[in-house]
């Protein structure tokens, strides 16, 4: 991935929403248990690259004993569409979820959903790749949206910076 000298921000037009969902092994031994939610989540995430128009912007992913899924969304109504659409592969991965584990304690899932207003987030990526909001929407020198986090959140118009911007 290239890197980017410097300071960048991320910039989205429109409202968004960013959707974190994850599983936690809870018995990493009981691999019956997890391995179906596991491996249901590649299929799930080519759909959404191979369909853009479902309503995913971007997405990033971490694992470990518990994951992380970071999504970006056009908006709530996208999600909650893909995340019920019986065509789409998340339904049914879902329903076998419940069928199979769902109070057992082996393994946990979680989500959060959070709908973002038209600039009223605040992104700052210092000598990085492209990432996170940014992959998702677009990237750019941080004066494009001001050098302070207050600023690039709409929360003052004095652009008073901490530390001297790089």
């Amino acid at each position: 991935m290239t890197v980017y000298p410097g300071r960048f921000t991320a910039d989205i037009d429109g409202d968004f929403v960013v959707f974190l969902i994850g599983m936690r092994l809870n018995n990493p031994m009981k691999v019956r248990q997890w391995w179906p939610v596991a491996v249901a989540m590649p299929k799930m995430l080519r759909v959404l690259d191979q369909h853009p128009e479902i309503g995913c912007l971007g997405y990033q992913q971490w694992f470990g004993r518990t994951t992380l899924l970071v999504q970006y969304w056009r908006d709530f109504d996208s999600l909650n569409r893909f995340a019920r659409d019986k065509d789409l592969p998340h339904l049914e991965p879902w329903r076998k979820f419940n069928r199979a584990v769902r109070d057992s304690g082996e393994v946990g899932i979680w989500h959060e959903t959070y709908k973002v207003r038209a600039n009223e987030y605040e992104a700052i990526y210092g000598n990085m790749p492209v990432f996170g909001l940014a992959a998702a929407g677009g990237h750019g020198p941080v004066r494009n949206r001001g050098q302070s986090a207050a600023t690039r959140i709409d929360a003052t118009v004095a652009d008073e910076p901490v530390v001297e911007p790089y």
